[in-house]
């Protein structure tokens, strides 16, 4: 699950050519996602911040807890590692951080991300006081685009996701075919999480992430139509509409597979359901071409529903990028522009949700390729295939 030097040469070096266009003397970053995504090392996320400083004159710096320096070492992280003993401390990580460039009253222009939190913007201000601290999506507007060794990784956690359908699947049957109650919601979603996990300590002998390995949301019968509702005791029951959401990483690269399945025999009701959501989840998979914003790929998507008079039970945008973070940039929304392009890796996941009745809602990890999107999550899709039986 390791990338190779080369992948890191690669991303730092497009890094480096950012600064320089930006005129940026260099950039902090401090998320996990960001830290992983530039230097290869994961850590438990926790109180005690990760700083890494990327300049422009090519110097990179990992400050890291002194708990973490031997883990960080061991991962081959790519920077120089440097550590402060504890949090808060009587000298805060961030003068630790000054400490380690020379630079704490240095007048340079240092870029930060978004996500760093108001507080630690001002602890850094107070630790490089004649510095100019200015936000840039830099490290945002590089993860746009997946590496070819991203990809495969990709590839091999959709395998794993959509296994973890089938054994959400699998749980439900056996029950069925024993004579035993269904399972709870709760219990399928500890069961394909279980599944997933074990997954990954089987096939791979260091196993890294930034916040899960493998996840699920698991919603029957009116529990589905709320798009994020978390599993409940509610045990599934014979004519439910039941939604498998589910997801997976392999090195922290995400996938999503989401499947609509029925319990017994569809009425005419779910199938019209499951019928609208399902064209319209192809058309906006389809849709996912080079050059198309992703606004009028969300608009193209959604029409489908709204065409088919279903406009009111529309709850959530088309999707959304996934990369080392289960929802990052870009977004497939009406006030997104970004221009798809080759490398991206986005969701496809519209959803039909009726109140007090079901929610609808199929969802695949597409690649965006200069030939057209590639579905990288294969489970089948289809009403018939997801019927099951009594």
């Amino acid at each position: 699950m390791r990338l190779s030097t080369a992948f890191y040469d690669r991303v730092q070096a497009r890094l480096s050519a950012r600064l320089q266009e930006a005129r940026l003397d260099g950039l902090i970053v401090s998320a996990p996602g960001d830290v992983a995504y530039l230097t290869g090392f994961f850590y438990a996320v926790n109180e005690r911040p990760v700083y890494v400083w990327f300049g422009a004159d090519g110097r990179r710096v990992a400050l890291v807890p002194e708990l973490d320096a031997e883990y960080a070492l061991a991962q081959g992280v790519h920077a120089d590692v440097r550590t402060y003993f504890e949090y808060p401390g009587v000298r805060t990580p961030e003068w630790h951080l000054a400490d380690a460039l020379n630079a704490a009253r240095a007048r340079a222009r240092i870029g930060f991300s978004a996500s760093l939190t108001v507080a630690g913007l001002a602890r850094l201000q107070d630790a490089f006081p004649d510095a100019v601290f200015e936000r840039s999506g830099v490290v945002g507007d590089l993860r746009l685009r997946k590496e070819p060794e991203e990809i495969g990784l990709h590839r091999e956690a959709a395998a794993i996701c959509d296994d973890m359908l089938g054994a959400g699947r699998a749980l439900i049957e056996s029950a069925i075919s024993e004579g035993r109650l269904l399972p709870t919601e709760g219990e399928v979603a500890r069961h394909v999480v279980g599944y997933g996990t074990d997954r990954m300590y089987t096939d791979y002998s260091h196993v890294v992430y930034t916040t899960k390995l493998a996840g699920g949301l698991v919603y029957a019968g009116p529990n589905s139509a709320r798009p994020h509702g978390l599993p409940s005791s509610r045990r599934i029951e014979a004519g439910d509409t039941l939604i498998l959401s589910l997801g997976a990483a392999v090195a922290s690269r995400f996938v999503e597979s989401e499947r609509t399945f029925v319990i017994g025999e569809p009425t005419a009701e779910q199938r019209m359901y499951f019928d609208v959501a399902r064209r319209a989840q192809n058309v906006g998979t389809a849709a996912m071409q080079v050059g198309r914003t992703c606004a009028s790929v969300n608009a193209e998507s959604l029409d489908v529903i709204r065409g088919a008079g279903c406009g009111q039970f529309i709850r959530h945008r088309l999707g959304h990028g996934i990369g080392i973070g289960q929802h990052e940039a870009p977004w497939l929304e009406d006030g997104d522009d970004t221009v798809l392009a080759s490398g991206m890796i986005l969701s496809s996941e519209p959803g039909v949700y009726v109140p007090g009745h079901a929610g609808y809602r199929i969802s695949d990890t597409v690649l965006v390729t200069d030939d057209g999107p590639q579905r990288l999550t294969r489970y089948p899709r289809s009403i018939e295939e997801n019927v099951i039986a009594l």
